[in-house]
């Protein structure tokens, strides 16, 4: 049951149809873990607490600097120095006291995931790296937790949906392979980044978490998104499932 404070809290949440009050009493109990408080993390933290997803579990061992600010709108000058995920726990304080915050301040990797990605509803990855990303992806895969993954540079978004364990459904290594180098990413230091393509990328991730908790609209899993900012243009492509993955099979 809906608070008087919630109802007018999420009231335009609630008019949709597609949505409605079942759809927001479903966000107000997901965990939602996103991986990464940076550019893509930045605006999907916001609109997640803002949209009311009653736990967010921010993983992210980085601290603010100075060429983040062009992208990162978390966080400002002052916050120069401290920990990304300290700041971002203030912020959702600010947006939303019906959001639950939890920060980590830890480097995801094979040895802890399975703890930092406990109790996930939805798992938002917008991490930079390979090595990150397949472990997730590998996790998500075996404790059948919908992975949203996001990924951004110079002037493109990729966004796709991933529930490999679903005999029809690719997971995020049935896209990518097995890295040949899984540290060997493109950053944004080396390549520069359209600062704005990182809002469109988190509030686009953000849209795609939420859609796995409520159940509206089309199928968005095994689809990869492609924004092209140049041009402006959007492409959707369908990824295959590998039969030979080693994801999907279960590691």
């Amino acid at each position: 049951m809906l608070s008087d404070t919630q109802l007018d809290r999420y009231a335009r949440h609630i008019v949709l149809k597609e949505i409605g009050g079942e759809g927001q009493r479903r966000l107000l109990e997901a965990t939602v873990v996103v991986i990464g408080a940076g550019g893509i993390g930045s605006p999907a933290i916001q609109y997640l607490a803002g949209a009311g997803i009653g736990a967010l579990r921010v993983i992210d061992d980085d601290k603010v600097s100075l060429d983040n600010l062009q992208r990162q709108i978390l966080f400002g000058t002052s916050d120069v120095g401290r920990g990304k995920g300290e700041v971002a726990g203030e912020a959702v304080a600010r947006l939303n006291p019906d959001t639950r915050f939890e920060g980590v301040a830890e480097r995801l990797d094979a040895g802890n995931a399975a703890a930092l990605l406990e109790g996930a509803d939805v798992v938002l990855d917008g991490s930079d790296n390979f090595a990150t990303r397949l472990v997730v992806s590998d996790h998500c895969t075996a404790a059948r937790m919908p992975l949203v993954s996001a990924a951004i540079g110079q002037f493109q978004v990729q966004i796709g949906t991933f529930r490999g364990w679903e005999a029809d459904k690719p997971c995020y290594r049935c896209f990518v392979g097995d890295a040949f180098d899984a540290e060997d990413c493109d950053t944004c230091s080396e390549l520069g980044v359209l600062g704005a393509m990182a809002g469109i990328a988190g509030s686009w991730a953000a849209m795609e978490a939420i859609r796995q908790v409520v159940g509206f609209g089309g199928e968005a899993a095994g689809k990869l998104h492609v924004f092209d900012g140049l041009r402006p243009a959007l492409r959707t492509i369908r990824i295959v499932k590998d039969p030979a993955c080693r994801g999907c099979r279960g590691i």
